[in-house]
């Protein structure tokens, strides 16, 4: 009776045994396949036209680094985003068509030059997020006030550039004076000052953080999204 006991014990503990090797190994064959999908997802996506969007943000800096004029092409960064939130109530610029987010992530996942860290709470956040906006719309606003200044002639022509709104650059051999009316060319200059700071600032928080930590505070996906929220809201 005792031998029996045993015997029975003994195949419950094996049965036992066997379903958790058979559960463990059913668990990793199915780890593995989440792997090789993520994988082929990846494949697939870098595949994808959009991803090549990088090449933009590097051709949009070259020209203006040789010519200043070539910087009002930095509005298609300001007005497709809108076009694609009015009237399509998506962010699929934010996160499929804009050539700074691919930078970011070319730079930070391919050529590995991101940390990868979980960027602090309070980067994307609300508070910050729209306190950024009104910062950055400001800057906007007075960059339209001094081409106005210009176009007005209260004021002369600035062939200068500023980093991070206080740190002011000499960049005059991007412009010879009479190619066009001075206002035309100082909205050029302070365009310009507005794309390559916030990119300077979008490559920061890139190496300290996550690739694309910018996007979760740019003031452009800031915008987009609020006019999503209201067209869905309706």
């Amino acid at each position: 009776m005792k031998e029996k006991m045993e015997s029975k014990i003994e195949s419950k503990i094996e049965s036992e045994v066997k379903l958790e090797l058979k559960s463990e190994i059913e668990l990793k064959s199915e780890i593995e396949k989440t792997k090789i999908n993520k994988q082929k997802i990846n494949k697939r996506e870098k595949r994808k036209w959009y991803t090549y969007l990088w090449i933009w943000s590097i051709v949009y800096f070259a020209l203006g680094f040789f010519n200043i004029l070539f910087a009002w092409l930095g509005m298609i960064d300001f007005l497709i985003p809108l076009v694609f939130a009015i009237f399509s109530g998506n962010k699929n610029f934010c996160n499929r068509y804009c050539g700074r987010g691919q930078l970011f992530r070319k730079l930070g996942n391919d050529c590995k030059c991101s940390r990868g860290k979980k960027a602090p709470g309070w980067i994307s956040s609300k508070g910050f997020r729209y306190g950024f906006l009104a910062f950055f719309m400001t800057m906007f606003g007075n960059m339209i006030y001094q081409t106005y200044l210009v176009a007005a002639g209260a004021t002369g022509l600035r062939e200068a550039i500023k980093l991070f709104w206080t740190i002011r650059v000499p960049w005059g051999w991007t412009y010879t004076s009479g190619m066009t009316p001075d206002w035309i060319a100082q909205f050029s200059f302070g365009l310009y000052s507005l794309m390559l700071t916030s990119t300077l600032i979008g490559l920061v928080v890139m190496v300290l953080y996550r690739p694309r930590t910018w996007c979760s505070f740019c003031p452009m996906g800031t915008m987009t999204q609020g006019i999503c929220r209201i067209k869905d809201s309706r």
